[in-house]
């Protein structure tokens, strides 16, 4: 049995891992900012496991330090983090973007994934062991128009998830980075302001991905043999053929 840290867990991507990992039997701390959403996770997934609960926002470190502070003993050591959180907020060219959205993304997928893994790390470097998920886009990939944001975000966990890879192997802690394609979640709901209409148009025409897809891939690398790393995966649709070109019939 394995503790993992699951950040996001709430909906879309994160929920799912968290509900797959908790099924194979492993503890799972489930964090996000919606206390009821956390209770109520909580309550369903506690029928499989052992599940704990923290309530911050990756956005603001003092939230996550407090948070992750408050962790009790018995469940410190934590041997899987899945940095999941983050978000995309509109689809405007540099010259319109909202300044605002440019810190939300920013602090979000970038500063909150390493707000959390600096926290996490220390221990996994004390215990020699560990594994860390990040969930980076295909958007990493290739740069697009009107999302060069959210495209510079997922470059940079591409480049934190190398960074920590060199930094930590030493100390027997794996590194995955994860790029998934189109996945159907809350993602586009949240980048069009809760514009259901526009966000639909997004997988119309095609099967996207389906959040449990990633899960199933997250649990595949977390569930490796000692000796194997996924060091890097690429999730597309199979629909998709790079994050601007999607085939729709």
């Amino acid at each position: 049995m394995k503790t993992i840290l699951v950040t996001g867990a709430t909906s879309g991507i994160g929920k799912s891992t968290a509900e797959l990992l908790a099924k194979q039997g492993n503890r799972i701390i489930i964090c996000g900012r919606r206390q009821e959403v956390l209770e109520s996770l909580k309550t369903e997934l506690s029928t499989f496991t052992e599940i704990f609960s923290l309530k911050f926002d990756v956005r603001n470190l003092e939230e996550v330090e407090a948070a992750i502070n408050s962790i009790p003993e018995d469940w410190k050591n934590i041997d899987i983090l899945i940095n999941n959180a983050g978000n995309a907020h509109g689809l405007d060219s540099l010259s319109a973007g909202k300044t605002d959205d440019w810190d939300s993304m920013i602090d979000g997928n970038v500063k909150g994934l390493l707000y959390v893994s600096k926290m996490i790390i220390p221990g996994m470097k004390e215990r020699n062991s560990g594994h860390i998920v990040n969930i980076s886009s295909v958007a990493a990939r290739q740069t697009y128009a009107n999302g060069v944001v959210y495209c510079a975000t997922k470059k940079a966990v591409d480049v934190i998830s190398e960074g920590m890879r060199l930094e930590l192997t030493e100390f027997g802690i794996k590194v995955t980075n994860i790029q998934p394609g189109a996945v159907e979640t809350d993602f586009s709901l949240i980048r069009f302001k809760g514009d259901q209409e526009r966000a639909a148009t997004v997988y119309a025409g095609y099967e996207p991905l389906k959040a449990e897809d990633i899960a199933d891939s997250i649990a595949y690398c977390v569930n490796a043999p000692k000796h194997i790393c996924i060091s890097d995966m690429t999730i597309y649709p199979a629909a998709q053929a790079e994050p601007r070109t999607i085939y729709r019939k």
